[in-house]
């Protein structure tokens, strides 16, 4: 898997339905090697700390090959690298092939995955459109975040090289799909009980679906 495109931005004043929000999702490409640090990297910032950043949610990733799709959707768009808020565009693998807790290497940090994006209102404001949050979702290209393990540099061009894969090995796809589901079945559960182990997914997820379990079995 390869780091394609790093975009940083810092939060930024704009219009949505008439009155002014600030946001952090505007993110543009940037050339050279840049630290990465504990919650971000150089040059980037977000502007609501309750909704985003964090230890757990440090580097959003998003994959190359979902602007394919994207440009079908939105046909005469103009979809430069970042615009969907990413700091990483990456190369390779796809939701479904990556797993909580993976581990990777990137220039000389290393990195966790730590849960897919569930994506806010600011991503409408992003693209001027009411539906886009819905239509993200429903696409199921949700991207993933990354926690920083140490702190390092990266640039455009390096490789992500997986260094290990946590026992549990929920793929992010399935937490997107848990979230979204109305009703649990028996494989459902037993794809929940592994996350719940999943060190590096957060305890507000985590208190979700239990919360959601309990509420099935009571």
């Amino acid at each position: 898997m390869k780091l394609l495109s790093l975009n940083v931005g810092l939060p930024r004043e704009s219009l949505w339905h008439g009155r002014p929000v600030t946001t952090g999702i505007f993110k543009d490409p940037v050339r050279g090697r840049i630290k990465l640090h504990r919650l971000n990297l150089d040059g980037d910032a977000q502007a609501d700390l309750n909704a985003h950043g964090g230890k757990y949610k440090a580097v959003y990733c998003y994959q190359s090959q979902h602007y394919e799709f994207w440009k079908k959707e939105l046909p005469g768009r103009d979809l430069p690298f970042g615009i969907f808020g990413e700091n990483f565009t990456l190369d390779g693998l796809f939701e479904d092939s990556i797993h909580l807790g993976d581990r990777f290497s990137v220039g000389s940090a290393e990195v966790i995955v730590t849960q897919p994006r569930m994506p806010c209102y600011k991503l409408g404001l992003r693209f001027q459109s009411d539906d886009m949050v819905k239509r993200f979702l429903a696409s199921g290209r949700t991207g993933f975040y990354l926690a920083v393990l140490r702190e390092g540099e990266v640039a455009a061009g390096d490789e992500m090289n997986l260094l290990s894969r946590d026992g549990n090995a929920v793929p992010v796809s399935e937490i997107t799909r848990l979230y979204i589901t109305k009703r649990y079945d028996q494989n459902d559960l037993a794809s929940l009980n592994r996350a719940l182990n999943v060190p590096t997914l957060p305890e507000s997820w985590k208190h979700y679906f239990r919360e959601r379990m309990e509420q099935r079995s009571a």
